[in-house]
């Protein structure tokens, strides 16, 4: 991207590092990447791109905790705080044997642009404890959860910064963390998290959010690009909690579903597959696999190459990526997971004429639920489920229609304007605020 950072003004790549060489298997090099880009096209001031460039904080504590056999051992805690021009901080908190510093980066960096694309008021964060929740009995965990959420006293809070669950994280969790801020202010500080259960101020319909924001935009979608509104043939990648949900939701719409898969297996049937019958197997049995289903048997790379419709990835980061992007016979990509195509693909696709809706944007309806709630519990009230499925849709079409109108306005990709849009709002923002130093 050196070239597009010389663009923003003369002498500005040899006074900031530039991003280094792409790596497909980076998520913060894929999202310094895309902001390069943005930033270059925008012509954002130098200042506010090298202050856009850097998290705002970033704070790592020792986590001493007491073991079942009464011995000790420290984890490594994390949380890093990327932007809070738009609002407090808000973003993952996740349990993971394999925590990475650099993906919290980018998490957190990606929380910011996504919260700014659908127009919440939030900064974005992310964090979470180096530990292998299968592992660990739940005593363990609960207490290097209450110890993450102590030493991270000063920085937490509803006006603050707010954790929503990711990767390895449940309800109960959530919970945990809201009971210790809750305990040492004195006071049931509700808000500090999203994804609590229902009776502890939780929302209806978080479980849905991100399959029912992905259905929005895919109808508008459809339209937008031609594909059949009614019975496109849809191939679906990842059958977990969004995209079995999506499933069960599109074909409750009447849509075509073709082809899905999970970890173990994938089915293929251009009939249309029995989709309430799959669910309830995976509801039953963990997986696809064993299923009694007569759809043709088939790997996850030919589910990615077959024609269709609309392919939905929903399952891993860069599932689409430079090697089989050619091979790709979609007429639209709509991501479901975060980052299932990667940067390089992305451009590929683009050269063959295939639109894809960005992550970003498609799958933004979980961020739209985690301020529902923080609004909820602020108000000290609960919505109906019809009040906040159609606050969703308006939120994910308001964030379609100002994308589609910047795409317009600079000839980009969907994925720049979507970049674009949020990286404009982030610094228009931070230069209203000014600089205190």
């Amino acid at each position: 991207m050196t070239k597009e950072v010389e663009a923003l003004k003369p002498g500005l790549a040899r006074s900031i590092a530039p991003t280094p060489a792409l790596d497909e298997e980076t998520p913060f090099a894929t999202m310094m990447s895309l902001y390069d880009e943005a930033a270059a096209k925008l012509g954002i001031d130098p200042s506010n791109y090298a202050i856009l460039r850097k998290p705002d904080r970033e704070v790592a504590v020792a986590l001493p905790v007491k073991l079942d056999d009464g011995t000790w051992t420290v984890f490594d805690g994390y949380r890093v705080q990327h932007n809070q021009g738009l609002g407090p901080f808000t973003g993952p908190f996740r349990v993971s044997g394999d925590l990475k510093i650099d993906e919290l980066r980018a998490l957190a960096a990606w929380m910011t642009w996504k919260c700014a694309l659908i127009n919440v008021p939030f900064g974005g964060a992310a964090g979470g404890i180096r530990i292998e929740p299968r592992k660990r009995s739940r005593g363990e965990l609960e207490r290097a959860v209450r110890r993450y959420t102590a030493s991270l006293l000063d920085v937490l809070g509803p006006e603050k910064d707010i954790l929503t669950p990711d990767i390895g994280t449940d309800e109960n969790m959530m919970a945990w963390i809201m009971d210790t801020v809750s305990t040492h202010e004195r006071t049931t500080a509700s808000a500090v998290v999203t994804g609590k259960p229902m009776a502890l101020g939780g929302s209806r319909l978080s479980a849905e959010a991100v399959a029912l924001g992905l259905r929005t935009i895919l109808r508008l979608a459809l339209e937008r690009f031609g594909a059949p509104a009614t019975r496109p043939r849809i191939h679906l990648q990842g059958l977990g909690v969004v995209g079995g949900t999506l499933a069960g939701l599109l074909d409750a719409d009447g849509m075509k579903i073709v082809a899905v898969s999970d970890v173990t297996t994938a089915l293929y049937d251009e009939r249309g597959l029995d989709v309430p019958a799959l669910l309830d197997w995976v509801r039953e049995h963990g997986s696809l696999e064993g299923t009694p289903s007569s759809a043709e048997r088939i790997s996850n790379e030919d589910l990615l190459r077959r024609p269709c419709d609309v392919l939905i990835p929903c399952a891993v980061p860069n599932a689409i990526h430079s090697h089989n992007a050619r091979e790709i016979q979609a007429k639209l990509v709509v991501e479901g997971a975060h980052g299932p195509v990667s940067a390089r693909a992305d451009r590929i696709l683009d050269e063959r004429g295939i639109p894809i809706v960005p992550d970003i944007l498609a799958n933004a309806g979980g961020v739209v639920l985690d301020y529902f709630e923080w609004v909820q519990n602020r108000q000290g009230l609960s919505w109906l489920e019809e009040v906040i499925e159609k606050r969703l849709g308006r939120f994910m079409t308001e964030a379609w229609q100002a994308v589609l109108e910047l795409q317009s306005r600079h000839a980009v990709r969907l994925r720049m304007a979507a970049n674009m849009l949020a990286v404009e709002r982030v610094a228009r923002a931070d230069q209203m605020r000014g600089i205190y130093a």
